[in-house]
């Protein structure tokens, strides 16, 4: 401690504004690693667009440990749904048995125009590579708390859903499992189990997450109407760039919720903490006016999700002309059988008269 006092006394008596040499000296040498100090406290505050940003942790719509009366409390900011359940390390989703659904769901909507979810979580079972299942999913929906097919969530949901599909269902499939994509829908859209959600996805990337012993975690960001996902998968603090996607235009007022399930296979479904932070964006006096428009549905620029609807649940050209031709059959038949049957009736309407 005695040694360490004088370097630190000299270097206060530094500080001071009279002149000395040996500061004077000092002070040059170490200006550069002053400056290189500010440059590394600046760097992370600027946003991947090159754009200023401050990050604050809202604390109502993050779930962390001790997971104090969440699901209990008239307090929380969270409801469980299913199976989930809390432990000390984790809220379990599912464990690792058939046919199990849980889910936790925000009570608060949220009105956040730009912010970035970090999601720390663990999917592990006793099931070989590629029979475990089904996966968990991250959301931010107009709708909650509904039990569906979904990863645990509704189908025909409107808003946003990540996906970590640790099974394939599509039997020629060339993805390596599990597998992370994203699905915008307005309420109209199907999530397509067979082909593991492709004919909606926006994007996605293999994501080894599966029975690692390190942590794993995901990064949700939507800034500027922009959906960025990374993933820190490998253990090395590392994040790498998963998808993303411009354009993206999501309403506030919805929902922020975590679901799973399993089917014949299973796995346990561990969501250990999920931060939420806003993020504050400058924007130009035009960005400001085009991102204060109202958005009443979910959608995605150049992205038509009606399309998706007519893929997966509406009829194919053959099955609508067939429809059609067989209507117009039918109508002529009664048209057909109506006019005999007028004709008959009249024709003993008349002779009732002779």
């Amino acid at each position: 401690g005695a040694k360490m006092a004088a370097p630190a006394n000299e270097w206060l008596s530094c500080t001071l504004p009279a002149s000395n040499p040996a500061c004077d000296a000092r002070r040059a040498a170490m200006s550069p690693v002053l400056f290189v100090s500010l440059l590394l406290l600046v760097a992370p505050c600027r946003g991947d667009a090159g754009y200023d940003m401050d990050e604050f942790l809202k604390r109502e719509y993050s779930l962390t440990k001790p997971y104090q009366g969440v699901g209990s409390s008239s307090s929380s900011h969270w409801d469980l749904m299913g199976t989930a359940m809390i432990t000390p390390e984790h809220v379990r989703l599912t464990p690792d048995l058939q046919s199990r659904l849980g889910a936790v769901w925000s009570r608060i909507p949220c009105f956040l125009r730009d912010w970035e979810m970090k999601v720390q979580f663990k999917i592990h079972g006793q099931g070989k590579k590629n029979l475990n299942g089904d996966g968990m999913a991250l959301w931010l929906t107009k709708e909650r708390m509904q039990n569906g097919p979904v990863f645990g969530n509704m189908n025909r949901f409107t808003g946003l859903g990540i996906f970590v599909d640790t099974y394939p269902n599509e039997d020629k499939n060339e993805r390596v499992f599990p597998y992370i994509s994203a699905m915008v829908a307005n309420g109209s859209q199907l999530y397509d189990h067979d082909h593991d959600g492709r004919p909606t996805e926006l994007g996605g990337c293999t994501a080894l997450v599966r029975n690692v012993n390190h942590d794993t975690f995901l990064l949700i960001r939507y800034m500027q109407n922009r959906l960025t996902v990374m993933m820190d998968i490998d253990g090395k603090q590392d994040w790498r760039e998963c998808l993303d996607v411009p354009g993206v235009r999501l309403p506030k007022g919805y929902y922020f919720g975590a679901s799973s399930a399993t089917g014949d296979l299973s796995d346990n479904h561990d969501l250990i903490s999920l931060r939420l932070y806003q993020l504050t964006v400058h924007r130009t006096p035009e960005e400001e006016e085009r991102d204060l428009e109202e958005i009443t549905l979910p959608s995605v620029d150049n992205m038509p999700l009606w399309n998706a609807v007519e893929k997966q649940d509406g009829m194919s050209g053959v099955t609508l002309f067939f429809t059609i031709l067989f209507s117009i059959i039918g109508i002529f038949v009664l048209v057909v059988v109506a006019v005999v049957l007028y004709g008959r009736w009249k024709e003993k309407s008349r002779k009732r008269f002779y």
